[in-house]
């Protein structure tokens, strides 16, 4: 099983940028308990501040991965052309928030790509992570 794990912008930053937020561990600490947590699931990961190669990424996995985990970041809100992408791809994606982006400012309560995804999972910290891998799991065995 191959899984890919995408963060979009400003998600580099994890535990520098407002840590009471977003916690104060960074992602690439987190990524080696995930993958020794699913030894049988090849985890890897991507990140990118721009929309363009988050786009890349997933047409270039998204036919022929189990699945995808995407935290877009602040292009949640926004991308139609994320959405798109989702929509055109084989391997099912789990939309990913760290806070609950219900508890936060009124634009983070409209997502533009929840729509095109298989589930959403928010508010669980980096444990949301797991939470769609866990998902993405369940669904391959079904």
């Amino acid at each position: 099983m191959k899984i890919l794990i995408i963060n979009g912008p400003n998600l580099n930053l994890l535990g520098v940028r407002e840590p009471g937020i977003y916690g104060k561990s960074s992602f690439e600490t987190y990524l080696p308990e995930l993958q020794k947590r699913f030894p049988d699931i090849e985890l890897e990961y991507y990140q990118s501040n721009i929309e363009g190669e988050l786009i890349n990424k997933m047409q270039e996995v998204g036919f022929t991965y189990d699945g995808i985990v995407l935290n877009a970041g602040a292009y949640t809100h926004t991308s139609v052309a994320l959405q798109d992408c989702i929509r055109s791809l084989k391997s099912p994606v789990i939309e990913v928030h760290i806070s609950n982006v219900h508890k936060r400012e009124e634009f983070r309560h409209k997502s533009m790509i929840s729509c095109a995804c298989l589930g959403v999972i928010c508010g669980f910290g980096l444990d949301s992570y797991r939470l769609a891998i866990e998902a993405i799991k369940a669904i391959e065995k079904a």
